[in-house]
């Protein structure tokens, strides 16, 4: 099977308190770059998103922005980036984003983040794809999150299987070791369309 060649990265549109985050998502985006494997993201050149951005396109990676008309302004679009997708509503973004994707990582983030995950964990659990999504714990920060599915399967609000639909890293060192081990996946994104 084909390795994963593009990667939708779910991160905050903040940089977060300290320097942990913004220095993770810079590691990312020049070892993405330096792997060869697209960056899609939300476009945005502010917080972790132009952090993450910034190291791909000086790492010279492929990067594709994915931003709605009304957040041009507010997330102060990249103009940087080797392409940039205007879309006329936030479900256009998460669909072209998830159709230009090969596989899905969560990072720090805020709301947005956590919607963009909660809504591809979901296409996954009702069979709409079958594309790996990595959950990267940078310094605990997906512990509240993790600690809610886990609460969720607890109450019987979902099977335990719910907890296969994703990985857990660590650390940006193995996201990559992880993502170039990955392969595509085959059939199910027609389902979303």
């Amino acid at each position: 099977m084909p390795r994963i060649a593009s990667v939708a990265v779910f991160c905050g549109s903040r940089a977060g308190l300290g320097t942990t985050y913004r220095s993770a998502a810079k590691e990312l985006g020049a070892e993405l770059a330096r792997a060869c494997i697209r960056l899609v993201y939300g476009g945005g050149r502010i917080g972790l998103m132009g952090a993450m951005a910034d190291a791909a396109i000086a790492g010279g990676g492929e990067v594709l922005g994915v931003i709605p008309d009304f957040l041009q302004r507010a997330e102060i679009a990249h103009a940087g980036v080797t392409e940039l997708v205007v879309t006329g509503s936030m479900h256009e973004r998460k669909q072209l984003m998830f159709n230009a994707a090969d596989a899905f990582v969560t990072f720090a983030g805020g709301l947005g983040t956590l919607d963009e995950t909660f809504e591809i964990l979901t296409w996954r659990q009702l069979g709409l794809h079958d594309k790996p999504i990595l959950i990267c714990d940078i310094a605990g920060s997906a512990g509240p999150l993790l600690g809610l599915l886990d609460s969720v399967v607890e109450s019987g609000f979902a099977q335990p299987a719910v907890r296969d639909l994703y990985e857990v890293v660590t650390s940006v060192p193995s996201l990559m070791d992880r993502l170039t081990r990955l392969e595509k996946a085959s059939g199910g994104e027609a389902a979303l369309l």
